[in-house]
């Protein structure tokens, strides 16, 4: 089958034991089978997720430890590649961060589904006619 591109909401979903959501549970299994792919972006915005949570209490530095080596086993690609004028353009068209943008565009260049838990970058998947995975 082909990998699915997954954001950080999806991951996160996956990192919190308080936070559970079938589409998450759902990319998870798909992912063990096919795989997934991230922006270079993602990289940071985990870590930052996770540090936040850290400092919520939510997690503790064992805890993050824990999940990095974990998704370090899974098969995320981290695709360093990007269109700097596609990401804008969706950025401004979508009123999406450039971050969020960066998922969006990894899809639309490289034809894959996209699973995500943030409403706005999902409606703009769909506007785009990236095939959503739910």
């Amino acid at each position: 089958m082909t990998p699915i591109v997954i954001d950080n909401s999806i991951v996160v979903c996956w990192c919190l034991a308080d936070e559970s959501d079938p589409i998450a549970d759902r990319a998870m299994r798909r992912i063990m089978d096919d795989g997934a792919v991230v922006p270079g972006i993602w990289w940071y915005e985990l870590r930052n997720a996770l540090i936040v949570n850290e400092r919520r209490g939510r997690l503790d530095a064992a805890d993050t430890v824990a999940i990095l080596t974990d998704l370090g086993e899974m098969s995320i690609e981290v695709d360093r590649e990007h269109d700097d004028v596609l990401i804008l353009s969706l950025a401004r068209q979508h009123a999406l961060s450039v971050y969020d943008a960066a998922y969006l565009e990894v899809a639309l260049r490289r034809g894959l589904p996209m699973a995500s838990l943030d409403r706005r970058l999902g409606q703009a998947a769909a506007a785009r006619h990236i095939p959503l995975f739910n």
